[in-house]
């Protein structure tokens, strides 16, 4: 299970960041200003996560690439400051959603109610096809 402290250890020592050119619309500023932020974490080589953690992220998450690199990009907003923040907090809570247990499901009964229910359309729906049949 990771704690805050090491998703914080993995935040400050194993993630790079990478900027881009926004796309969409733009002004003045579109072609000059990388606002794209980029985090990246190589899952392979990371000397705080163990194996099974590895495995976990590899198998689970969508974010990592063939090469094994989880990467999470944001252009939601017009600095990269801004968009560098999204993207840490979309990083933090992904990295969170992987390792959270499913809870077992309890398997219920049908009701009675339902039960009857179901069975009288079938039976309704047989009569419907009986009355459909021609007699010779």
């Amino acid at each position: 299970m990771l704690t805050e402290q090491r998703i914080n250890d993995i935040i400050r020592y194993e993630l790079s960041f990478k900027t881009a050119l926004s796309g969409g619309k733009g002004g003045q500023n579109v072609n000059k200003v990388e606002t794209k932020v980029g985090v990246e974490l190589d899952v392979m080589n990371s000397g705080i996560l163990t194996e099974d953690e590895k495995q976990t992220i590899i198998s689970k998450s969508k974010y990592v690439s063939k090469e094994q690199i989880f990467k999470i990009w944001c252009e939601k907003h017009r600095t990269q400051l801004q968009n560098k923040k999204d993207a840490l907090e979309k990083f933090r809570i992904h990295l969170k959603s992987l390792f959270v247990k499913a809870k077992p499901r309890k398997p219920t009964k049908v009701s009675k109610a339902a039960k009857r229910k179901r069975l009288e359309s079938k039976k309704k729906s047989s009569e419907k096809k009986q009355l459909r049949k021609k007699l010779f």
